[in-house]
């Protein structure tokens, strides 16, 4: 058991051949979970999750607890924690927002939602919201911490001011997800 856990690919694999098997058990009454809507969702929820849970990692976790680490442990964050957890973070970001425009494409209302048409404006709002989220994430947080983290040379005074920048976005980001996850899970 320690060996298929200690593993984290093997693990993922595993869930995905589980649910996998969910699907086509339950597909047998319900043929519409085979529909690449059902499957661009499912793929749009576990990036969303991946995301989200990461942002409030950020938030919730690193962030606070930086100022309370020894000085010497802290390069184990900021260099080997932080750049792994924000390269899930970006990549989590895109495909989260490439999966929701084609699930709102492939279910018909994309123009509609984009349009903020009356039937389609919770859900056109949550868009817009995840949409400026993600273009934070690329355009702002991601190019601030590579020099707070010292992934691209930088002084002192750079890193300082790049590290308050990309904590305010990610700041912004999490403010905007609570509204955003409200938007999401309330269109029907």
């Amino acid at each position: 058991m320690a060996k298929l856990f200690g593993n984290l690919h093997l693990v993922l694999l595993l869930g995905l051949i589980v649910a996998i098997g969910l699907i086509f058990c339950v597909s047998v009454d319900r043929p519409d979970v085979l529909s690449p809507n059902a499957i661009l969702r499912w793929f749009h929820v576990f990036f969303g999750i991946t995301w989200i849970g990461l942002l409030y990692y950020f938030n919730f976790v690193q962030i606070p607890t930086m100022p309370t680490i020894p000085a010497e442990l802290k390069p184990g964050v900021s260099k080997f924690i932080a750049p792994k957890a924000l390269f899930f973070f970006r990549w989590a970001a895109l495909l989260t927002v490439l999966t929701g425009l084609s699930v709102a494409y492939v279910s018909g209302y994309a123009k509609e939602a984009m349009m903020l048409d009356r039937t389609y404006r919770l859900i056109g709002i949550g868009m817009y919201l995840a949409l400026f989220m993600a273009a934070n994430v690329w355009f702002v947080i991601w190019p601030n911490q590579k020099r707070a983290l010292g992934i691209v040379p930088a002084d002192d005074a750079s890193k300082a001011a790049s590290t308050k920048m990309a904590m305010m976005a990610s700041r912004l980001n999490t403010l905007l997800s609570i509204p955003m996850l409200f938007a999401m899970t309330n269109f029907s």
